[in-house]
């Protein structure tokens, strides 16, 4: 209702996550100069605004207030949100998007997708991220039922059940959160048949992941990959993929421009690239939105004059990915062209990390990388030298971490070197930079239930030997991790396990001494919530979002 009576009131709107640092909501706040707050009670006190407003207070105040419908003062011209997103700079960037790029981005998926009356959609992603908007909007314009799943870690279980007992038609998430739903049901697929649309982005599609249910009788959805950036109103492309094009590509393209939007791959004079030769992906028309709040600089280079079209006032915004028109002329995402990475549906800017990790007052320079394969088993690895002999512990540095970035930033990995590897050019060279193995030092699991817990944990996070008392989320764990930690719990047991656990007692030995039921839980909710408070920003990822 917030929403709805920001845009009623002429207004624009701009998401904030709770599970983010202060300090982050803090400076999202300010730059984005906000004149009303609206939350919730316990998150008043550490987000500063000029006025603020809760729902679960000061409902009294709006009680005397004129009833009568608003006169409607935005325009197609005027912002409807703005949405941060990583920046480079070391600050998170905000990208305003136009109500005329997001009118066109419901009417293309309202028409294109045939969203009715008869559908009811499941929103499992975070407000603060851009696929999220649409989804709200959709099913409200077109009379549809709008599903809201309570809040908490991303439960498989719950949304399956969801999905079965309230008929969900659409459901729109990154492909690492689709696939514990499905792998979850892999025997059992008519638990989900009632999704008619599945829409995936913000990474790279596993065809291998979700052959079984989409090779399946019980599958009747169609999934449809998206590509788009935040400045560009979400949506930008778009591929059917169903069981008859299954095989079409060894990968899954990106596709082609939803309606008034034109992409274009560009060299690095902005001039076309020929079909199959590399370019950057650049996008114009009706969705390209305003640029970053008060950063005119970058708003200069990323979005420039549209060199193809000529005309006067047409704007084509720079994507930084690199990406080739395929014969038949479909698109093909081939990669970033900077320090930007896309990990886990995320969105994240290398030097943010590193320029946080650079202001500890130990740390003289950073640098951070990303290691393992796609999509789930990519870690952020953290290299540091020190000032000095200054040797900040690890947890030290990872906690300064926690208090600045959300925790999808916090690298899983830290490590002191002496010097770092340059190039012949005299730059940092990323691809030297030794390969730290994610291993534990500490005891070896001791009982039969250890060892289980032991195996399903290398066999999600990847990694060679863990130890009975390393902690899930140190050793890189997300919450995308922990849903299929909690999947194949579940199966190796038979038996439900409440996802809560899986927090509660964050180690091999502490989950599987509980587990045989020798271990009493915690009296009060304070230890999950200090367990679970790296972890939340994450979870807003399986809620999800991206770009």
């Amino acid at each position: 209702m917030g929403l709805l009576a920001i845009l009623k009131a002429g207004g624009a709107y701009v998401p904030l996550d709770p599970a983010y640092p202060h300090e982050r909501l803090g400076f999202m706040l300010q730059d984005a100069n906000a004149s009303i707050l609206l939350t919730q009670q316990k998150y008043a006190a550490r987000l500063p605004a000029p006025l603020v407003f809760c729902f679960d207070r000061d409902e009294a105040q709006v009680e005397g207030e004129d009833v009568a419908n608003p006169a409607k003062l935005a325009t197609s011209a005027n912002l409807i949100y703005v949405i941060y997103t990583s920046g480079s700079t070391g600050r998170p960037k905000g990208a305003g998007v136009y109500h005329r790029g997001f009118a066109n981005l419901l009417n293309w998926f309202l028409s294109e997708f045939k969203i009715s009356e008869r559908d009811r959609v499941l929103l499992v992603s975070s407000l603060s991220f851009d696929l999220t908007q649409k989804n709200i909007y959709a099913p409200l314009l077109c009379g549809g039922t709008l599903h809201l799943l309570p809040s908490g870690p991303y439960d498989v279980p719950r949304i399956v059940r969801t999905i079965e007992t309230e008929k969900i038609t659409l459901i729109n998430c990154t492909p690492s959160a689709f696939y514990p739903l499905v792998e979850a049901g892999e025997h059992d697929f008519h638990r989900i048949q009632s999704l008619r649309c599945v829409f995936l982005g913000g990474e790279t599609i596993s065809i291998s992941r979700l052959r079984p249910w989409l090779e399946s009788k019980e599958c009747r959805a169609e999934i449809a990959n998206t590509y788009g950036p935040t400045e560009c109103s979400d949506i930008c492309a778009f591929y059917r993929m169903n069981r008859d094009r299954i095989d079409a590509f060894s990968f899954v393209p990106v596709g082609r421009p939803i309606f008034n939007t034109q992409l274009f791959i560009l060299d690095g004079s902005l001039q076309p690239c020929p079909p199959g030769m590399a370019g950057e992906l650049c996008v114009a028309g009706r969705g390209v939105g305003a640029g970053y709040l008060n950063d005119s600089v970058l708003t200069a280079a990323k979005f420039v004059p549209n060199p193809v079209s000529g005309k006067p006032g047409d704007v084509l915004y720079k994507t930084g990915d690199f990406a080739r028109t395929l014969p038949d002329g479909n698109i093909e995402y081939l990669g970033r062209m900077d320090h930007q990475v896309k990990l886990r549906g995320f969105r994240i800017e290398l030097r943010e990390i590193e320029n946080a990790l650079a202001e500890h007052s130990a740390v003289r320079e950073a640098v951070v990388v990303v290691r393992g394969e796609a999509p789930t088993g990519q870690r952020l690895v953290a290299y540091y030298l020190t000032r000095d002999a200054a040797l900040p512990s690890v947890d030290e540095l990872r906690d300064f971490l926690k208090a600045r970035l959300p925790d999808y930033m916090v690298p899983a990995a830290l490590a002191r070197l002496e010097k770092f590897p340059l190039s012949p050019n005299g730059k940092v060279d990323r691809s030297a930079l030794p390969d730290l193995r994610l291993e534990s030092v500490v005891m070896d699991p001791s009982n039969e239930m250890e060892q289980n817990v032991a195996n399903i944990w290398r066999d999600v996070l990847q990694v060679e030997r863990v130890g009975t008392g390393d902690n899930f989320f140190d050793l890189g764990g997300s919450s995308l991790h922990l849903v299929q930690v909690h999947t194949k719990l579940q199966r190796f047991l038979k038996r439900d396990v409440p996802m809560m656990d899986l927090f509660q007692f964050p180690t091999i030995h502490a989950l599987a001494t509980h587990l045989k039921g020798d271990l009493e839980k915690p009296a009060s909710m304070d230890v999950y919530q200090d367990r679970a408070r790296r972890q939340k920003a994450a979870l807003a990822q399986t809620r999800f979002a991206r770009r």
